[in-house]
């Protein structure tokens, strides 16, 4: 069968790529435009015109060029704005892109060929709040004390170029471009082989469901959006109607270039319900089948993790079964659960999870809802994820959107007092689930994390202003946000990775590496048998896992009072391995002996807030 044109283009790179000689090519799709040239700006200022494609694209091949040189798309009557797939924007969001020769980097990560999911522990950092000088070169020298935590992948919040210096990384406007007050794309590179040289996978969070509002040019060039969709976020981008074919192609070629040419391990697709589309073989989909096509030809170990709110199970399924086939996804049920039970917090959506029965439900099966009534949507919501096995599911007890999308950004660690800090770590560790951290997570950081911004239009930073305060009217929430365009906001939610050196901190992760070790240890993910026992009125919850021949009892307490809980187990010497009310742990000290004998039950009374691991060791004699 002849290729047709359409397909013939998709074999060369969008944006600029250099080819040898002082090379380069262009392309861009322009099909709102008739013509369109390409304006080399500096001391060696030119402007060539480029050629129409077929499907509306626009290109060339120039000589004479260098990395570095900049450049802008003239448009007609002399309008010019950057590459959509700009590879640098030095200037910000409304400069000139940048030439920049990716293939040149150095890679030193040759033997590396990335981790099998279920060994995956992640640590999600903001790069421009993780260190001082908030830059991703400033993460390297923490990488071997994260890798002594025992944590196996780094999720790194956006990077795409957005408006200003300060911001989440959701508002980015150039896909292709990595944040230039972040250190541009060698940083990123340099990262990367840095992590993989230390044991660590990188999952970089990619936002396909819509786009910034400031630097936003896209819509000048092409017909990326629809009117026929409205998503909270801005204008929704068409994935299912006329012209949806380059859309697609944009982005699934913005997945494969960070995979290629930065190596990254796994993308984390930022809130997926807000990619709309309702055609027969939907874009998720198809984005990965090309994921897969990609680690099946190179080899590697390559994830793509959702971010959903919508409980269904179409989005891990295969595409075979008519799924989407995605590997894993965020459950945020675990977060609520577990957070109504250690803050009593019940407002917003918070109101669905009264009691520790919905904790247990996620825990079985990965989230609570599956189709039952919900209160705060005011409709059934979900469906079964009971065929998924738990290595699936990606949880958590902070995140930047539970933390920061408080209206002080406060954490966990200025919420519950120590003993819930150390239970929250246990119910995430020590779940049947990837656990992933939150940065500072580890040695309770006191730091909030807010919702900070940079934008340079008055009526948007008015608008985020008033949105913000209307976001936090469903919580009844009384304190007063602080201004996000406010540089002192952005300054707050840096970190103080010095407290991680004093007390209670320094106890405190020490307490998180010992589970993470435990975990590593004794309760691997993949084929791990686990039977869930809730005692309602008691507030607590038993873990019993089975590995193999080796079995192990997690008990829970989240009540306020002691609880003393039998529980059936198998005849033998149970061992105590890890107990949070130890006093090593700063806790207030334990009746729970280190060994019990056990025929047919095992009583053990818990202290208030904590939980006790307990290990058979050996089978009792009749």
């Amino acid at each position: 069968m002849e290729i047709g044109p359409q397909h013939r283009i998709e074999q060369v790179a969008l944006g600029a790529t250099s080819l040898s000689g002082g090379r380069w090519r262009f392309l861009v799709w322009a099909a709102n435009l008739d013509k369109l040239a390409l304006h080399i700006v500096g001391s060696r200022d030119r402007l060539l015109d480029l050629q129409p494609e077929c499907c509306g694209y626009h290109g060339g091949v120039f000589e004479g060029l260098d990395p570095g040189q900049q450049y802008y798309y003239r448009l007609p009557g002399g309008r010019e704005l950057p590459d959509p797939a700009s590879r640098f924007q030095p200037a910000g969001v409304h400069g000139p892109s940048e030439l920049v020769d990716l293939a040149s980097f150095r890679w030193t990560d040759q033997e590396w060929s990335g981790l099998p999911l279920h060994d995956y522990i992640f640590y999600e950092l903001h790069a421009g709040t993780y260190t001082p000088e908030g830059t991703l070169d400033a993460v390297t020298p923490h990488l071997e004390e994260l890798r002594e935590l025992g944590v196996t992948a780094l999720e790194i919040m956006p990077v795409a170029q957005f408006p200003g210096s300060r911001n989440w990384g959701y508002d980015g406007v150039y896909p292709f471009a990595v944040q230039d007050s972040y250190g541009g794309p060698f940083a990123l590179q340099r990262l990367v082989d840095a992590a993989h040289r230390h044991g660590l996978a990188i999952v970089l969070d990619v936002v396909y469901n819509h786009i910034g509002p400031e630097g936003n040019y896209i819509a000048e060039y092409a017909p990326y959006f629809t009117d026929r969709y409205r998503i909270p976020w801005g204008r929704s981008f068409n994935f299912d109607g006329a012209h949806s074919e380059e859309v697609r192609r944009f982005f699934i070629e913005n997945a494969l270039y960070w995979l290629d040419l930065f190596h990254l391990d796994a993308l984390r697709l930022d809130a997926i319900h807000g990619i709309i589309d309702t055609s027969a073989v939907p874009f998720l989909a198809e984005l990965g089948a090309a994921v897969q096509a990609m680690a099946d030809r190179t080899g590697r170990k390559i994830h793509l993790i959702a971010e959903s709110d919508l409980n269904d199970a179409r989005v891990l399924r295969s595409r075979e079964q008519g799924g989407y086939g995605l590997e894993a996804q965020w459950s945020d049920d675990f977060h609520h659960a577990l957070h109504v039970l250690l803050t009593g917090e019940d407002s917003g959506y918070y109101a669905d999870f009264t009691d520790i029965g919905c904790l247990a439900t996620v825990l079985e099966q990965g989230w609570c809802f599956s189709g039952q009534f919900s209160k705060f949507r005011q409709r059934r919501h979900g469906n079964s994820p009971r065929e998924l096995s738990r290595d699936r599911f990606v949880v958590c007890s902070q995140n930047h959107d539970q933390v920061g999308n408080r209206p002080t950004g406060d954490r966990l660690s200025q919420i519950v007092d120590l003993e819930k800090l150390k239970l929250a770590a246990g119910a995430v560790l020590l779940s049947p689930f990837l656990p992933l951290l939150f940065m500072g997570e580890e040695y309770a950081e006191t730091a909030p994390f807010l919702f900070f911004t940079s934008h340079s239009d008055p009526e948007l930073i008015a608008a985020v202003r008033r949105g913000r305060r209307k976001e936090f009217a469903a919580f009844k929430w009384a304190s007063e946000p602080p201004d996000p365009q406010a540089e002192r906001t952005f300054l707050r939610s840096k970190l103080n990775q010095n407290l991680s050196h004093q007390e209670p901190h320094r106890a405190i992760r020490s307490f998180y590496r010992e589970i993470i070790r435990f975990r590593r240890d004794h309760i691997p993910v993949k084929g791990l048998k686990v039977e869930v026992i809730a005692f309602e009125l008691l507030k607590s919850l038993v873990l019993r896992c089975q590995d193999g021949s080796h079995r192990t009892l997690v008990l829970f307490n989240f009540g306020d009072i002691e609880s003393t809980l039998a529980v059936g187990c198998e005849p033998g010497v149970w061992h105590k391995a890890i107990d949070s009310a130890d006093s090593r742990w700063r806790g207030p000290g334990s009746a729970v002996p280190q060994e019990i004998e056990s025929r047919r039950e095992l009583v053990v009374r818990l202290q208030a807030t904590s939980f006790a691991v307990f290990q058979r060791e050996g089978v009792l004699k009749e």
